[in-house]
């Protein structure tokens, strides 16, 4: 049961983004869960489990073929416009225009390259090269597809460094944010 109900059974849109290794997912996960609304995170992740391709196949195959980026980023806004929820994904503080809020997570490349090595194992080179091609990639893409620059997040009515914050620090944060603009009160 949530500690947190909607202020006036209204209706409430998070987006959170942030590149890879910034906290997105489990910071979503655990925003969703204290709030009682829907996840949704749908990435070139569960698209390549979907068809059966590894990440890196399903990567590597969006540089030549649109239809896997726009398919991914259009499906996760339509289900995010069907009900209360926390859309977390690269774009999500772009393509959801009329979310309520917009949070921007940030980490170094460092940082980042480690939390990817705890989650996944490898090597870290590796990890930090593969991580700063896809970046450069996933960024170009945006510009080509979306015309959005993700270096580009001012707008965000959150920008949170997580380099030095828990998931449930900035779940916190996040929560404190929406309490003190009314979208939520204690339950």
């Amino acid at each position: 049961m949530s500690e947190y109900k909607l202020t006036n059974g209204r209706k409430l849109r998070i987006a959170i983004s942030g590149k890879s290794g910034c906290g997105n997912t489990t910071v979503s996960t655990m925003l969703a869960e204290k709030l009682g609304i829907k996840l949704i995170n749908y990435t070139f992740r569960q698209l390549a489990a979907e068809k059966g391709l590894t990440l890196a196949q399903v990567i590597e195959n969006a540089k030549n073929d649109d239809s896997y980026d726009v398919y991914v980023d259009t499906h996760q806004v339509e289900l995010a416009r069907a009900e209360s929820c926390v859309l977390g994904s690269r774009l999500a503080i772009w393509m959801l225009k009329e979310a309520d809020v917009k949070v921007y997570l940030i980490a170094s490349d460092d940082t980042r390259a480690k939390r990817i090595l705890n989650r996944e194992g490898g090597d870290l080179q590796q990890i930090k090269d593969f991580t700063a091609m896809r970046d450069r990639e996933d960024s170009a893409r945006y510009m080509k597809l979306y015309q959005i620059d993700n270096g580009e997040y001012e707008f965000a009515d959150l920008k949170i460094d997580t380099a030095t914050r828990t998931p449930e620090m900035i779940v916190e944060m996040i929560l404190d944010y929406l309490e003190k603009k009314g979208f939520i009160e204690k339950d």
